[in-house]
């Protein structure tokens, strides 16, 4: 359960009664609902008499109760039972009522913008309901003259300490409890329930932030061609009322325990971050101490990691005289002791990918693989940034090209076994090609080292993916915006070379470990 599962946990246990022990000494609801309904019938009565004969013919509503249940009627509409609505019991002295029935809802009357002025009464939008619901600091550049507000508060009134605003368009729900401030706000966007002596303004609100009240509006706003709130639908609204005693206790004790949900809220965020990146930190430590040498034991008695580089050396030989390497790629690149990022025991060897891989090569040029070149039929597979995963081949995103185009683009080919590096987003990424499809061909941002026998390539693909290679491949990566790498820098790039029995021996604890993780 998150912060706010908890928060609106304790909002329902709050409105269906279960937060606050009932006192059977407390003024039951239905008294409370009946002295409200005479007061805002007196009320409504003294309005309808000071209305001329043109206003006299809009019907005027009537609140009343029949049969312990409450109706509202308008004119000679047809009374509403309620009783069909209730989603859940309440207690004896509670009472279900509309929000039509506590208190009286309205807008504002309508400002104009050639009203507005740059200094002034302040006044508010759903934007700066919502700046005042969340705490934050008010930004507002729209005001009204101090005599245009005397006017609109002496005409029609204006809102007073206690009263809720409420957002109705866009963004519904956000609430603030007027403060006494001076202010004006905007028809439409904003709804304002009135508050009066019979209620607390703060169990109502409470009511506003419920689950119930935000499932009432869903059903209410659905399907229509915006997303607001009429008043009319939310004078529709239901809401289990409490004796007034037992309001202010809810009150009191949501106070309490509220802000311990919200402190629980913040840590369970932060323990489902750590939670999320801890397998992620953990799996880069280990792979870390693995190629420090630091994860299994070393034997003094495995081959030393020289006598491979020596038996690489061999091998390229062999392949210079058969014409497929050429001299060049035997030439050596001394290994400055400043490019060595930390020591590796005896027995262990730093190596560049040049001098362990018998064979390398990069994707072709865009233009020489096109969407023209694509086909439908399972032919050569096109090794695709995509399919270069973070853990590994990503069969996704399936691409293929000819077998006659391959001709085309034979460099390029890539073979099951060959580690496949990704130039960019991220950069430095690798996979081992698997040996799913026919053939296989490198996209234009990828790069391929045939690695040597002489080697355990599953330990290469994991240091590869480690930070000593990360952290090579991002000092000189080219562009800002979309970092990459390319096949000359990487083949500079150093690894550190275990003996062949410590790199397999490597290769189980990590999958022993990152299967636990």
């Amino acid at each position: 359960m998150d912060g706010k599962q908890l928060k609106n946990s304790i909002l329902q246990w709050a409105i269906q009664g279960k937060l606050v022990p009932q006192n059977p000494k407390d003024e039951p609801a239905s008294k409370l609902l009946e002295r409200i309904t005479a007061i805002r019938h007196s009320e409504q009565s003294e309005k309808s008499s000071k209305r001329s004969k043109k206003t006299s013919k809009n019907p005027t509503s009537r609140i009343y109760c029949e049969n312990g249940v409450w109706y509202e009627q308008v004119g000679t509409a047809i009374p509403k039972d309620i009783s069909d609505e209730i989603p859940f019991e309440i207690p004896e002295n509670w009472v279900w009522c509309r929000l039509a029935q506590l208190a009286e809802i309205q807008s504002s009357k309508r400002v104009f913008e050639k009203d507005y002025v740059t200094t002034g009464i302040p006044f508010f939008r759903s934007k700066e309901i919502g700046e005042l619901s969340r705490g934050e600091s008010i930004h507002t550049e729209l005001y009204i003259t101090k005599q245009h507000y005397k006017e609109l508060k002496e005409k029609y009134g204006v809102p007073q300490v206690g009263d809720i605003l409420l957002t109705s368009v866009g963004s519904i729900g956000n609430l603030w409890i007027c403060d006494g401030r001076e202010f004006y706000y905007k028809d439409g966007n904003v709804t304002q329930i009135c508050s009066n002596s019979s209620f607390d303004s703060q169990y109502v609100a409470l009511y506003l932030s419920s689950p119930l009240f935000f499932e009432q509006i869903r059903s209410s706003v659905a399907g229509t061609a915006y997303n607001a709130l009429t008043i009319i639908k939310l004078k529709s609204l239901i809401l289990p009322l409490p004796p007034l005693a037992e309001q202010k206790r809810i009150v009191a004790k949501l106070e309490q325990v509220l802000p311990l949900a919200e402190e629980y809220g913040v840590a369970q965020e932060q323990l489902d971050k750590l939670n999320k990146e801890l397998p992620e930190a953990l799996k880069k430590s280990i792979l870390q101490e693995a190629i420090q040498g630091k994860l299994v034991p070393q034997n003094p008695k495995d081959e030393p990691a020289q006598k491979l580089l020596e038996k690489i050396r061999k091998e390229k030989e062999v392949l210079v005289k058969q014409g497929k390497l050429k001299k060049k790629d035997l030439e050596c690149n001394p290994i400055l002791e400043e490019e060595i990022p930390f020591d590796v025991p005896s027995g262990w060897v730093w190596a560049r990918f040049e001098d362990l891989s018998l064979d390398s090569a990069d994707g072709p040029f865009g233009s020489n693989l096109k969407k023209e070149h694509y086909t439908d039929r399972k032919e050569v597979r096109i090794i695709q940034l995509s399919n270069i995963g973070e853990n590994g081949w990503k069969d996704t995103n399936t691409k293929y090209t000819t077998f006659e185009h391959l001709k085309n683009i034979s460099r390029s080919e890539a073979f099951p076994g060959d580690i496949i590096v990704a130039k960019m987003m991220p950069a430095g990424r690798a996979i081992i090609c698997p040996d799913e499809d026919k053939k296989y061909v490198l996209s234009s941002d990828a790069v391929r080292f045939d690695f040597s026998e002489n080697l355990y390539k599953k330990y290469i693909y994991w240091a590869i993916n480690s930070s000593v290679v990360k952290d090579q491949v991002y000092s000189e990566v080219q562009g800002i915006t979309r970092v990459r790498t390319s096949l000359s820098k990487l083949r500079t790039y150093l690894i550190p070379i275990p003996p062949l029995a410590e790199q397999k021996r490597i290769v189980t604890k990590l999958e022993q470990l990152f299967k636990v993780l």
